[in-house]
């Protein structure tokens, strides 16, 4: 594995040392080239917490993933730099869902000057590191809100369109066990939206392009707009000009994908079709 070769793949040119200009720039260019998404899980092959196979399949076979890869290659590549990082468990939607769904999310927190929280994993949440400290936070049109709870956690609220809208987390080491074990359920259990759902999300300074199954949206601050694809082919190309994803496998996962769109939508046509989430 290569930090020149990371460098590349995010498309980072510049000062490569452990200070906060260079973990705000890694970050954002990071999150405006790689995409989140879950063909894997759709192509029902295995992810883990392996770096070397994270490397090879966002960095040489440019994919993407979801936050336990993409984090997870942010958390290496800081790591090579020198940064001071600190794997840790969230827990999105954790207001609505409660404990049970700790570890469904791994951020990355930085120690500077202060305390960062550096996440990648969301597919359209921070572009930038925020200070771990109570306030609100403006990226771009973009704005982000950290509080703190009375139970000792932080939470954190996604920008105004973004989902998810919220996760719950401690400032303290992962249980690396807990995330081993959602990742695992999270890519098969039949209740997992991940099972459910072909997802792939890609960043702009203050736009995210979703793709939920057939349904491509394009959402910024002044709204949404929406196109529906009708064929295998044209899911491959939308993965490939959209997302940068070149998969020669993803026409397979066409006949899952359009029965899901079928289980939620039937025939509406696609200014009645309302997605939320993922």
């Amino acid at each position: 594995m290569s930090l020149k070769d990371y460098l590349e793949r995010i498309g980072y040119e510049g000062p490569v040392k452990p200070d906060f200009e260079c973990l705000k720039r890694i970050h954002m260019h990071q999150a405006l080239s790689v995409p989140y998404e879950n063909l894997d899980i759709q192509l029902q092959r295995p992810v883990d917490q392996d770096i070397e196979r994270i490397f090879d399949k966002i960095v040489k076979n440019k994919r993407g993933g979801w936050c336990f890869e993409l984090n997870g290659l942010l958390d290496w590549a800081l790591r090579e730099i020198g940064f001071d990082v600190t794997r840790s468990v969230a827990g999105i939607l954790r207001n609505e869902r409660g404990d049970t769904i700790l570890g469904n999310h791994l951020i990355l927190l930085v120690q500077l000057d202060d305390l960062y929280l550096a996440d990648l994993g969301l597919g359209d949440g921070i572009r930038e590191p925020i200070p771990i400290k109570p306030g609100t936070y403006v990226q771009g049109e973009l704005v982000f809100r950290l509080e703190t709870l009375d139970d000792g956690y932080w939470r954190f609220h996604n920008h105004r369109f973004g989902y998810p809208t919220s996760f719950d987390f401690k400032t303290i080491p992962a249980d690396e066990q807990l995330i081993a074990g959602k990742c695992h359920l999270l890519q098969h259990s039949l209740e997992s939206i991940f099972v459910q759902n072909l997802v792939c999300q890609i960043m702009t300074t203050n736009s995210v392009t979703c793709l939920t199954g057939q349904v491509l949206r394009f959402k910024t601050s002044k709204g949404t707009s929406k196109q529906l694809l009708n064929s295998a082919e044209e899911l491959e190309d939308i993965l490939t000009e959209v997302f940068g994803i070149h998969n020669p496998s993803a026409k397979s996962v066409w006949p899952r994908v359009r029965q899901r769109h079928i289980e939620r939508f039937g025939e509406q046509k696609i200014d009645e079709i309302h997605v939320t989430g993922f």
